[in-house]
């Protein structure tokens, strides 16, 4: 008698571990044999698989399950690359995989070999009991290359292979972990990211010897007030839509975003730090530069900052908010280094419907919020390429909570609660079957 199928929820613990395993640390990624290993994976489940890579060694993996008639392509997008790790800080080998103490070890863990193995493993799961779209197909996307901006993989496979992904839903990572305000339990769904606007502050002085202070102009002491503005204080809220619909799904008056924001910070400062960035544009100096050689009064200093922006806000309100921090352009300039624009979906949708009614059924009592997210995913290059995709971050965990596991993404002892695997899997396995008939 042959042994009984595994469950989908045993099938995506044994997929992340597998998917652990495999280094695929970014640079240089060499995710080729993970790819390999997810194309098997369902291609032995009914799946039509193709490798593309603008190189041999880090193809993108595209997998498609045709449904009956014509109908919406819903895509489940996930990356399989890493950031680094360095073994010695952790409880357990980042490449390790190990099952502990309810939880599954291991580099990618989180960030997001777990949502790639939950994906992979319902649709796998899905397609080897017979089911197949009644409308429309499931389009399975693994990309290389995300965690260094994507131009191996989500950029170039939408910019050259465009109709091999082209969808018009689309879920990716982040949001989906629970967070509680008083007896209420959100689940985050994010529905934007922010832009980036990074510049440079200059200051400028004469050169002289440093033995002689008086004898140079400094530039770097004419940075010190520029730098303790910027530490003082962020610049004024600019709430846009997507942080208000957040604020009416917590509760809160959305006519008072301020207070709002006092309100989950008495609740715990931890809630305050995440989702204030998601109300304006933000500044973080990060790198100060003079001079040359230890002995020289510089003559030019400059400040690069860090400026993340909503949707729907640009280089306009950005001037104005360094002007109001800093006052008039005197004795400093500003040069914008990059600019990239915030990304966003709607709101208000079907799949959200979905993720909605699925997120009441499953924890009573919760919702879902929409949430911005301060940096930025794959889903931007998806909604670059295909303005009328709808395409949201959302993996949810219910067990390990948002403040819990946020500081293990990038982190030493990164790891996931295997019943989040489960609970995430079991929300893939039926956002197909609703949404695809």
């Amino acid at each position: 008698m042959s042994s009984p199928a595994p469950t989908a929820a045993a099938e995506a613990e044994e997929l992340l571990r597998s998917l652990i395993r495999f280094d695929t640390v970014n640079p240089p990624g060499n995710e080729r044999a993970a790819q390999e290993h997810l194309a098997a994976h369902l291609t032995a489940a009914g799946f039509e698989c193709e490798l593309l890579g603008a190189v041999p060694e880090r193809p993108n993996l595209i997998a498609r399950l045709r449904g009956e008639q014509d109908g919406p392509t819903l895509c489940y997008l996930g990356h399989v690359d890493t950031v680094l790790a360095n073994a010695a800080d952790w409880s357990h080998g980042p490449w390790s995989g190990d099952l502990a103490d309810g939880f599954i070890w291991g580099r990618g863990a989180l960030d997001m070999k777990d949502q790639v193995a939950a994906e992979i493993a319902a649709a796998a799961s899905l397609a080897r009991s017979g089911w197949r779209p009644r409308r429309g197909e499931l389009l399975i996307v693994t990309v290389v290359d995300e965690e260094t901006g994507g131009e191996l993989g989500a950029q170039w496979i939408t910019q050259t292979h465009p109709e091999k992904v082209r969808c018009d839903l689309l879920v990716n990572e982040g949001g989906g972990a629970v967070f509680e305000l008083g007896a209420q339990r959100c689940y985050g769904v994010c529905c934007a990211e922010k832009g980036v606007f990074r510049f440079t502050l200059t200051t400028s002085g004469v050169a002289g010897h440093a033995s002689m202070p008086g004898m140079g102009e400094n530039a770097l002491l004419k940075m010190a007030p520029l730098l303790e503005r910027l530490g003082s204080r962020q610049p004024d809220l600019r709430p846009t839509a997507e942080p208000l619909a957040f604020l009416r799904g917590i509760g809160e008056d959305p006519d008072d975003p301020a207070g709002a924001i006092e309100r989950l910070g008495a609740a715990d400062p931890r809630l305050a730090v995440m989702f204030a960035p998601m109300f304006g544009v933000t500044f973080t100096p990060t790198r100060i530069r003079a001079s040359e050689k230890v002995n020289v009064i510089p003559s030019r200093a400059e400040l690069k900052v860090d400026c993340r922006v909503p949707p729907g806000l640009g280089e306009e309100e950005v001037r104005a908010d360094v002007a109001a921090l800093l006052g008039p352009e005197d004795g400093w300039a500003l040069e914008f280094t990059e600019k990239v624009v915030g990304n966003r979906s709607p709101v208000q949708s079907e799949l959200m419907d979905t993720i909605s009614a699925w997120v009441a059924e499953h924890d009573p009592g919760a919702r879902a919020v929409p949430v911005v997210l301060p940096g930025f995913t794959d889903s931007r290059h998806f909604r670059t390429a295909f303005p009328d995709c709808v395409a949201y971050g959302f993996f949810p965990q219910r067990h390990q909570s948002l403040l819990e596991g946020t500081p293990l993404i990038h982190g030493a002892d990164e790891r996931i609660d295997v019943r989040d695997l489960a609970y995430a899997t079991k929300l893939f396995t039926d956002l197909a079957v609703r949404i695809l008939g």
